[in-house]
């Protein structure tokens, strides 16, 4: 079963839906506004919005008769959570790689 983390980094692996949620740190934005962006149309943005909403990387906020679209913190916690687990081991073998590296220099 994939956590949160994992639905989140396979959300943005699309670059379609990475575009979308990279054009949010900037400003709220509407659908059709992350449409002219990305250079899609509402309905496609809409889809790939409903997939980031599910991994908790945007959420929304009714603005009159439209939603503007923002990003989630806690898909990003989630996805930092999920990468964190490899930091310590990732660490480790960078150190042997040095340590080898000195050793036969």
């Amino acid at each position: 079963m994939a956590t949160n983390g994992v639905r989140a980094l396979e959300a943005l692996a699309e670059p379609t839906r990475r575009a979308i949620f990279e054009a949010l740190p900037q400003a709220p934005r509407s659908v059709g506004e992350l449409a002219e962006i990305v250079g899609v149309s509402s309905s496609a943005v809409s889809q790939h919005l409903k997939v980031l909403r599910a991994a908790r990387l945007v959420m929304a906020r009714p603005e009159g008769t439209r939603r503007l679209y923002t990003l989630d913190p806690r898909g990003l916690g989630d996805a930092r959570d999920y990468l964190e687990q490899f930091w310590p081991s990732a660490l480790a073998a960078y150190s042997a790689a040095l340590t080898e590296a000195r050793a036969e220099g």
